[in-house]
């Protein structure tokens, strides 16, 4: 039994160090028989003529993580960063691990304020402007926490704070990679502001390089 422990051992340090990693494209797809953005129903009278509708084809900042803890995942030491710049939260989607510090530099001539009430982390910077020290929050908790600008109404982004570092916000052509996966079976989660999270099964082996395309949508939600 002792040699099999050790066995054991020894084939999860190497599965460890030789982590799988798994990319792909994230897009949206609304519901199948939803009505025409226009030209019936409606949409076609002059209340709703010009009330715009959602293209998911243009649907940007997705987020692809791994749901739940990976043992001995650590914090990044060094801070995060979402700028304000031109009344603008850059990113507007930032994906970061739970422990980890983000700087809040304003860019602008102008005060911002930088102020969240979400449950997994309130706080409220104050005002401060370009040239002022740029101020510094801890995440300590996990979930989505939901940040604004308290002097402009359209300034806002979110934070979301994740219990392991295997995650990827997609590019602007919505791909998304994670690398540095330990072998396992995983809850893989797609996530968009706008739309409900798909869980997906996934199991990782070691040094396995998996392509996983997909696509999100409006489905499964309750019937009144």
């Amino acid at each position: 039994m002792k040699h099999f422990l050790i066995y054991c051992a020894c084939c999860f340090a190497a599965c460890a160090a030789n982590a799988g990693s798994i990319h792909g494209v994230i897009r949206a797809k609304g519901k199948v028989d939803a009505p025409p953005a226009s030209g019936s129903g409606s949409y076609a009278s002059r209340r709703f003529k010009f009330v715009e509708r959602i293209n998911y084809d243009e649907l940007r900042d997705f987020v692809v993580y791994i749901k739940g803890p990976i043992p001995d995942s650590k914090a990044p030491e060094t801070p995060a960063v979402i700028r304000q710049k031109d009344a603008t939260f850059i990113p507007h989607v930032l994906p970061i691990m739970v422990g980890t510090r983000i700087e809040w530099p304003n860019e602008d001539e102008v005060f911002h304020n930088v102020f969240s009430k979400s449950d997994a982390k309130s706080f409220d910077l104050d005002l401060y402007r370009k040239g002022d020290p740029a101020k510094v929050v801890m995440f300590d908790k996990p979930g989505i926490v939901d940040v604004f600008c308290s002097i402009h109404s359209r300034m806002s982004c979110i934070v979301l704070v994740l219990e392991n570092p295997c995650f990827a916000l997609a590019d602007a052509d919505n791909h998304y990679v994670i690398s540095n996966i330990p072998p396992g079976t995983y809850q893989l989660t797609a996530w968009h502001e706008r739309l409900p999270d798909k869980v997906i099964p996934i199991t990782i082996k070691c040094n396995e390089d998996i392509n996983l395309d997909i696509t999100m949508g409006i489905q499964n939600l309750p019937k009144y």
